[in-house]
């Protein structure tokens, strides 16, 4: 029997946070750094075990993103990732599903960054693929980040956003998207 279970990352334990890394560890085959699981801490996450055993996972953390002139108060989401064996049977829509009301009662925006397979899942989601220009904030000023161009993707929630316009993502170590 499935169990969906939301949580912060302070009120997840040693086991439950071991479980996630090892799933996003496996998932990502072997690609999954320090940083990605740095990245992956300190929001909401959204798991679904099987019995004892995680099947599915996605966390949303707080960034600010900058659009149009303003920073953008945004819900990102990251380490979302279904077991190879558990894969194509709704689990990914389903921990997305779990977070959509923490993403839309707490943020202006959401957005991500995707592998190309995991594209069609987010379209179907409603989430928007970026058209414009990305960059990131970084220590020496604003700098392109053509790589993430085509794999951004947005949930405008509260505030417009022009899809064909620039992006900006505040800095962190590892990979910036």
């Amino acid at each position: 029997m499935t169990e969906l279970v939301t949580a912060h990352t302070s009120a997840l334990g040693p086991a439950s946070l071991a479980a996630i890394r090892r799933l996003l560890d496996d998932a990502f085959e072997g690609d999954f750094s320090d940083e990605d699981w740095d990245h992956t801490l300190g929001g909401m996450h959204a798991l679904l075990w099987d019995g004892d055993e995680l099947v599915a996972h996605a966390a949303l953390v707080q960034r600010r993103l900058l659009h149009g002139g303003r920073a953008l108060r945004t819900g990102y989401v990251e380490g979302v990732a279904t077991r190879a064996d558990r894969r194509r049977r709704g689990y990914g829509s389903a921990v997305m599903g779990a977070l959509d009301p923490v993403l839309r009662g707490a943020y202006e925006l959401g957005a991500l960054s995707a592998a190309e397979e995991a594209a069609a899942l987010y379209a179907s989601l409603g989430w928007q693929r970026w058209q414009g220009a990305t960059s990131v904030l970084a220590p020496g000023g604003v700098e392109r980040t053509e790589e993430d161009d085509d794999s951004t993707f947005v949930m405008p929630l509260t505030v417009p956003v022009d899809l064909t316009g620039e992006l900006i993502c505040d800095w962190r170590d590892g990979d910036v998207w």
